[in-house]
């Protein structure tokens, strides 16, 4: 499975190396057999699996060196934390494409967001769905999994999630929280992307990828809680409490600032699940249903 040809190992460049996918990926696509190209920012103090390269996506100068020789290139970067997240996405976007077709890569995969075409996108999705056309606007074939909440240590979603149940004795909670979304183990969003690494089948194509359980926001931090905590607690919804007001209110109780809180907020009142399937006649296996998630997150905390 390793391997381009009979003796060459596909050669694999992991943007975001260090990060909450990132460092689970390159690992994973070590151990399957790859030659595997961990890209950073600091090289000098990567310490994973793989040979680190030092590049910036937001320095198109840099992304020559990294891409070349590369078969597959994994997207996993974004700036969220960033008030001109769109404008930085879009660029970073279009000169990695750009850059990975003068460099000959094959395949380019990107793990997205989830949600149905023709909604109304908070400005997170709709970037996420602009850098996808971005990424091929270079010719190189793009496969795109998108996925809603991933749920594991260092996740940011996941960290909300801990932090509130943890911290709180009781929580006050806007309407948003009743909006439907299909939670999805960080362990499957790993194997899936492993799993279309090199696959001509996949490219070019758009994957959802979720866990079993449709959930609320809501009904996710009462199962977080009674895993975690072992009690219930209590939850009240208030009509009103806007993307802002809710941005400052998860600053003061959690550690993720502002400007993420506030962008992951936008994306809550729109409900994301799965409505294709196709990923897993591509690459098999049953996903692990949110309980299962919520304790293996715990587990590496």
């Amino acid at each position: 499975m390793g391997t381009s040809g009979d003796v060459t190992p596909l050669r694999i460049l992991v943007t975001g190396a260090t990060g909450f996918v990132g460092r689970r990926l390159a690992p994973s696509l070590v151990e399957a057999g790859y030659d595997v190209r961990a890209m950073t920012r600091r090289p000098e103090a990567y310490d994973g699996p793989g040979t680190p390269v030092g590049a910036d996506v937001h320095d198109p100068d840099t992304l020559g060196p990294a891409l070349e020789g590369i078969d597959v290139a994994y997207y996993l970067v974004h700036s969220l934390d960033s008030a001109d997240f769109e404008q930085m996405d879009a660029r970073a976007a279009r000169a990695f494409g750009e850059a990975a077709a003068a460099a000959g890569v094959r395949q380019i995969v990107y793990l997205g967001g989830l949600g149905a075409e023709g909604d109304d996108l908070s400005a997170h999705l709709r970037s996420r769905r602009e850098v996808e056309g971005l990424l091929g606007e270079g010719g190189v074939p793009v496969t795109v999994l998108r996925a809603a909440i991933v749920v594991g240590q260092g996740g940011i979603s996941w960290e909300l999630t801990r932090q509130l149940v943890k911290n709180l004795p009781a929580m006050v909670v806007p309407k948003w929280v009743s909006t439907r979304t299909q939670p999805i183990a960080v362990d499957d969003v790993i194997r899936y992307l492993v799993g279309v690494a090199d696959r001509p089948e996949a490219f070019d194509r758009v994957f959802e990828i979720g866990g079993p359980d449709q959930l609320s926001y809501l009904e996710m931090l009462e199962i977080a809680a009674e895993i975690s905590t072992g009690r219930q607690v209590p939850i009240v919804k208030v009509p009103v409490l806007t993307p802002r007001l809710s941005s400052y209110w998860l600053a003061l109780v959690t550690d993720v600032d502002v400007t993420t809180g506030r962008n992951l907020i936008d994306s809550m009142g729109t409900e994301v699940l799965v409505t294709d399937f196709s990923i897993r006649d591509l690459v098999p296996g049953e996903p692990l249903s949110y309980g299962e998630a919520v304790r293996r997150a715990l587990e590496e905390t």
